[in-house]
């Protein structure tokens, strides 16, 4: 009814989705009403952010953006986890239809919790963009500078081997949708696990080398530039940024611009620069 907007706030789906099946009154009650058990739910929710991401949005399309009753039955069904699992990406898709095949049609409790998790953040992030769209917005549709209330979601990436001093426990969270080439989407090739200041100091040495259209090197310890070149290559350049003061520079972090092989970086081990990051690393040939 309503053009859509009201179809599924109704006993017969949401009793079957909140029912809790260890409770014999809950059970009672399904029977009584002829509600059948709901034990899976799977829901995409309206595609807000990607309609405001359009150019030309209106007021008035970005409200009919606004899913209702997906997130009603997303979190009904995450708050019931231990009897329901609830399923909000389509990544999920291979991996749950192999589990039911295996485990007769039935989820762990396990990946019962694991998808409530998801769930639920699921649906704050799609709260959180709907908040920071409209609080930039007036009633007639005009869009101001900045919002009246900014939600951030940021998921852990990994935990960090220390803090910002080693009594201290740390962890690193990057942006749902990180930029390109922000320390935010780094892979790790080798070595020991990151430290708070590891990532702080090579996010520092890219923010600097990233200003130098011409093949740069940066090298940081503690937040503080130790030696800035430019060379025709990146390793000509790190030599050169060392050279600035090697005391600094030991155990620092380097940020080179290009593209290097891992002959060329082996002049970072002997110098022990304890985290050496590049844009991409093109393996040696094999002699």
């Amino acid at each position: 009814m309503l053009d859509g907007r009201v179809k599924t706030l109704h006993p017969k789906v949401h009793g079957g989705i909140l029912a809790r099946r260890d409770l014999p009154a809950h059970v009672a009650a399904l029977e009584k009403h002829a509600i059948p058990p709901i034990d899976l739910v799977v829901v995409n929710l309206y595609p807000f952010r990607e309609t405001v991401a359009k150019p030309g949005c209106t007021l008035e399309d970005a409200i009919e953006n606004i899913d209702i009753g997906g997130p009603t039955m997303v979190r009904a069904a995450a708050k019931n986890w231990h009897h329901v699992g609830i399923v909000v990406d389509p990544a999920d898709y291979a991996a749950l239809l192999g589990e039911l095949a295996a485990g007769g049609r039935t989820l762990s409790t396990a990946t019962r919790f694991a998808l409530a998790r998801k769930a639920f953040s699921h649906t704050a992030s799609y709260d959180g963009a709907i908040s920071n769209w409209l609080t930039a917005r007036g009633p007639d549709g005009a869009a101001s500078d900045f919002p009246d209330r900014f939600n951030l979601q940021a998921e852990k990436v990994q935990d960090l081997r220390y803090g910002e001093n080693p009594h201290q426990q740390a962890a690193f969270y990057r942006d749902e949708q990180p930029g390109a080439g922000t320390i935010a989407t780094y892979r790790q090739l080798q070595g020991k696990e990151l430290s708070y200041n590891n990532i702080a100091d090579s996010d520092a040495a890219w923010e600097c080398v990233k200003t130098f259209a011409e093949t740069a090197c940066v090298i940081v310890k503690h937040a503080n530039p130790c030696g800035v070149a430019i060379a025709a290559t990146p390793l000509d350049a790190y030599r050169k940024a060392f050279a600035t003061d090697p005391t600094s520079a030991f155990g620092g972090s380097s940020r080179s611009t290009g593209p290097s092989t891992r002959r060329r970086s082996k002049p970072c081990r002997r110098s022990f620069s304890r985290c050496s990051s590049r844009p991409a690393t093109r393996p040696t040939r094999s002699r």
